[in-house]
């Protein structure tokens, strides 16, 4: 005799919504046999009832939300995205008995806390693998198989849309305005990709890895957020002529003393012989450094509908067999409480772009503005053009503060025309 059959209410009916729904309908069978019980969707919220959903059974759709979720179905997928009525809807499903699966970024980075508090309290589950790098299995790794380790440093590309920008600059030598608008044409990015190029989205991800990782409370305000705005052709170049490409990061890491956390999101350069040089288009990466481990990669698709719905069809197992075997899935750990540091604290090395007079003395001048603030000259490559010349610094190891400093005293400098670009630079042996 089977079991009971588990009821599943879905709210949001666009792409990842429809791909959620099909894969239910489609795998019914083989779902029922990893669950150990039937899974029954039972209703689609969706903002306007009367459009016909592809692949959504029409008798499914409903327009009221609320009316949905206080059925109480064994399980709520939440995929509409935004802070509300995101959240309102999934603290009501908690409230009625529904162990809630959401791919909601925004909202965990802001408010993830509330949510995990009312799940403990409701006694059901709170997955959300989607929320991350689509289709990679990365959280469940971080929370689980790396339980029993100790993460150094998390370091990743999680914005497709970014890195498919990015490696066509480097690829065609495009401008970034060019490529944007290319990007907006073939659907990668939005009509406004505020949230993508401004790097929103990315810190939003980063605090999500970062407290899964750390075991300690980090929201979205927490991260030090950068975009590519500001990321021009002449960078590009310049990071090619030096052997290096330019991606968008996320980086999470412990500081030095293990007593803290530094949250970041922004252009860095990495060398073209690591790994996350040769991610290109609108793939996701993520580098996981741990005491034990080591250093591991997850690489995949880092969005669209099917990749993100099969994340969410993964956790919707989970919960709906911890459903018919009475357990339970992990809470919030947030035992370690690390200290969020402030980025001027992060250690990494740098790039720098200066247009400058060109005459003699100009170098000198240069070098002591960096040694005045701690900072150490690696590589000076210079052009000269006329009375101007171009030129490029790289650095050793130095604090974000310290080269803030430092391009603070190279633009009062006359013979500082103008500090052209300052980009990290993450990757090498060391940084």
């Amino acid at each position: 005799m089977s079991a009971a059959p588990l009821t599943v209410a879905l709210l949001g009916g666009g792409t990842v919504g429809a791909q959620v729904a099909r894969l239910l309908l489609e795998q019914s069978a083989d779902l029922e046999a990893r669950v150990g019980a039937p899974l029954q969707l039972v209703g689609v919220a969706v903002r306007d009832a009367a459009r016909a959903r592809e692949g959504i059974p029409a008798q499914l759709i409903t327009d009221d939300a609320v009316a949905l979720v206080a059925r109480g179905s064994d399980i709520v997928v939440e995929v509409m995205g935004g802070i509300e009525p995101a959240r309102t809807l999934i603290l009501q499903a908690m409230s009625a008995g529904s162990s809630v699966i959401t791919a909601n970024k925004a909202l965990l980075a802001a408010d993830g806390g509330t949510l995990y508090r009312a799940a403990e309290e409701a006694g059901v589950d709170l997955y959300f693998e989607a929320s991350v790098a689509g289709a990679i299995p990365l959280l469940r790794p971080l929370r689980e198989s790396l339980a029993g380790d100790r993460v150094l440093k998390v370091l990743g590309i999680v914005n497709g849309t970014t890195n498919f920008i990015l490696s066509k600059m480097d690829e065609e030598g495009a401008d970034y305005a060019d490529v944007l608008a290319q990007a907006q044409a073939l659907g990668y990015a939005e009509a406004d990709p505020t949230a993508d190029v401004g790097g929103l989205d990315a810190a939003a991800k980063a605090a999500i890895l970062a407290e899964l990782a750390f075991h300690t409370r980090v929201t979205f305000d927490d991260v030090s957020c950068e975009g590519i705005t500001e990321v021009t052709s002449a960078d590009v170049d310049a990071a090619r002529d030096m052997g290096f490409v330019i991606k968008l990061l996320a980086v999470a890491e412990r500081t030095e003393d293990g007593a803290g956390v530094i949250v970041r999101v922004h252009p860095a350069m990495v060398p073209r012989d690591h790994p996350l040089a040769s991610v290109r288009d609108a793939f996701n990466a993520v580098f996981v450094e741990a005491e034990a481990a080591g250093e591991m990669m997850f690489y995949g698709r880092g969005a669209g509908g099917a990749p993100t719905a099969s994340a969410i069809l993964g956790d919707l197992v989970a919960a709906a067999r911890n459903r018919v075997s009475g357990g339970r899935g992990p809470g919030e750990s947030t035992y370690a409480e690390l200290t969020v540091r402030p980025i001027t604290e992060a250690k990494t090395r740098y790039y720098v772009n200066l247009d400058v007079a060109d005459r003699p003395g100009v170098l000198a001048a240069i070098a002591q503005a960096f040694a005045d603030n701690g900072v150490s000259i690696q590589v000076v490559r210079q052009d000269g053009h006329g009375a101007d010349a171009g030129l490029v610094v790289r650095t050793h190891l130095a604090t974000d503060g310290a080269l803030s400093r430092t391009i603070e005293e190279l633009r009062r400098l006359d013979a500082v025309k103008e500090v052209l670009g300052v980009m990290r630079v993450e990757g090498e042996a060391g940084a």
